[in-house]
Formats: C-alpha cells, structure tokens, sequence
C-alpha cells in the first residue's frame, strides 16, 4: 500500500509539473508577442535583416550541399567504385561493404555515422552535428538513388584514381566551406584530438585512412586497390588544401640584415607593397640588427632574395609558407566568407 501511495505522489508531482511547464510556456509566449508589437521600428528592420540572413544562409548552405554532395559522389561512384579501391574514411568502408555484400553505398555511410555521432556529440556541438547530418542525408539521397542511373568511367584506373581524388577533395572543401562535413572519421578525429591533444592530427587522418585504404588489397583482390586509393586520397586532401587555402597562399620572409632600409625600399620597388622593419638584438654577437618581414606571392620570393643578398651578401633570410594573406595588396579580410 505504500508503494502505491508513493506511485501515486510521483505521478501527481510529475503531472503537476508538466502542467506547470505547459503554462509557462504559454506564458511566455504571450510576452514575446507583447514583445514583438512593441518594438520600435529599428528594432523591427533589424530582426528582419537577422531573419534574411538566416534564410540566405539556409539556401547558401543547402546549395553547397547539393553540389558538393554530386562531386563527391562523382568521386565516390563514378571513379571508385567502377575502378574497384577505396579512397579512405567511412565512405571508402562503406564502398568496401558494397563489393562484398552489394549494399547501398550512401546508406551504409549514414548506418556507419551513427556511432561516431554518439561518441563526438559532445565535443564537436550540437550545430556542426546538425549542419552535417542534412549534408550526409543529401549526399545519401543523392549517391544512393541519382547516381545508379548515371553513366559511370570505366577507363584507366590510374585516371579514375586522380579524379576520384579531384572529386572527393572539392566536394568536402564544398562542405567545410559552410561549416559542415561529410561525417564520418572528421568526427572521431575531432574527438581523438580533444581527448589527446598531443596526437598529430595529419597522424591520426592518414593512420585511419590507411587502415581502410589497405583493407581494399584483399576485398577486390591486388595490392593496386591499395595504390590508386593512396593516390586519390593523396590527391583529395591537396585538393581541398588548395581549394580552402590555395588562392590565398603566400610566403613569409624573414630578413636579417645590416641594411634594413635599403632592402625595404627594393622589395617595395619589387613588389609594389611595403615590408614591417623591427630592430632586433642578436644574442650571440649582441650587436644590432634590422629585422624585415615581408609577405609575398611564391613568383616575387626569388627576386626578393636575391635583392637581399645583392645589397647585403651576408643577411640571413628565412622563408616559410603562409596558408593565407590578408591585407591591403593581398586578399582582404572577411573576402572568403560566403
């Protein structure tokens, strides 16, 4: 009986509370039209323009998934698959599974995700998840159903592998472009790194995608599934560098000198864009130095060094790749946002 009474108490209570929510919301509701009809006329204009830009991106955001969901599968099915190796990741598991047990490719991938999603929900947000789920269904819907109808390449698989690479990669920068992914090992690495933060991430992505790659020697039977499907996940993610990075990408030089003036005005002279000159103090001599450090564009590196070295046959120059440059001369900030 009392066990009863209890049951009973807890359900009251539990009832009691879901009322409570109920009206609350109503509640609240009923502020934010309160709200809503007295808000001034700026305040208006601008909720608008919020809204705009949401559906803008909305649209922007489900056409990049369209697109880059048809090169990726282009990739995927049209090279890949008919050439029989898998380029890495979860979709080279899941083309894996289609050789053995003929099913869907896309599906597969979605069925394959769902794990990685439960494991990484926490560490890569809830927004990410979302944004990569629509994009994973969109690529589903378009690899399992579009493209069996489509005319597949059935040529050279070293030029099946090249392009399946070509494909894959501009199809993911598509997605990262927008803030989503294609799923899969992006979530387990993400969570690896968060969890091992010492962990090389280029080390953790080519381990996993040599892992599945190298299972293609004995599902289709030669060590070639091996080759082309390094080489297209080779060229997949040099690809998406370029795509990403590649139109902004520079170098950074690094002059010591004795002669800091003079070199600044030849690199201007050569360039047509200025340098930024730091007094440094070297350790060793202890003597003062001038430091130059200057972006340029790969073709300029040649003639800014040795403009350096003509004007000061002893300057030290350093030169390291630059991802991107923003900044008068070069790509304005904010210009790669879609």
């Amino acid at each position: 009986m009392k066990k009863d009474s209890k049951k009973a108490a807890l359900k009251a209570e539990r009832n009691e509370q879901k009322k409570a929510a109920k009206l609350q919301k109503k509640e609240d509701k009923r502020l934010a039209k309160l709200e809503r009809k007295n808000l001034t006329p700026e305040q208006k204009a601008e909720r608008k323009a919020v809204r705009r830009r949401r559906e803008k991106n909305l649209l922007l955001d489900t056409l990049f998934d369209v697109i880059g969901g048809f090169i990726y599968a282009t990739g995927l099915y049209s090279f890949a698959k008919m050439a029989n190796f898998s380029p890495g990741g979860i979709s080279g598991l899941a083309l894996l599974a289609n050789a053995l047990w003929d099913v869907p490719i896309g599906s597969t991938t979605l069925i394959l995700n769902i794990p990685l999603i439960l494991i990484s929900w926490k560490v890569v947000g809830w927004r990410f998840l979302v944004k990569s789920a629509r994009t994973m269904v969109i690529s589903t819907i378009i690899l399992d159903i579009i493209f069996p109808m489509t005319p597949a390449y059935s040529g050279s698989p070293m030029m099946a592998a090249l392009y399946s690479g070509l494909c894959l990669g501009t199809g993911m920068a598509l997605f990262y472009m927008r803030g989503s992914s294609s799923g899969g090992m992006d979530f387990l690495i993400m969570t690896i790194k968060v969890r091992k933060p010492y962990f090389s991430f280029g080390v953790v992505t080519m381990t996993t995608d040599f892992l599945v790659i190298l299972l293609g020697w004995p599902v289709f039977g030669n060590v070639d599934a091996v080759l082309y499907g390094l080489i297209a996940s080779f060229s997949a993610s040099i690809v998406m560098d370029r795509i990403l990075y590649g139109v902004g990408a520079g170098k950074l030089l690094i002059i010591i000198t004795n002669h800091g003036q003079e070199i600044a005005k030849e690199i201007s002279a050569i360039t047509d864009r200025g340098s930024t000159l730091v007094n440094a103090t070297g350790t060793y001599t202890g003597e003062d130095r001038d430091v130059l450090l200057c972006a340029c564009s790969k073709s300029q590196t040649y003639q800014i060094t040795n403009a350096a070295h003509e004007l000061d046959e002893n300057a030290f120059i350093m030169v390291t790749e630059t991802s991107e440059v923003f900044g008068e001369g070069f790509k304005l900030h904010g210009s790669n946002k879609i």
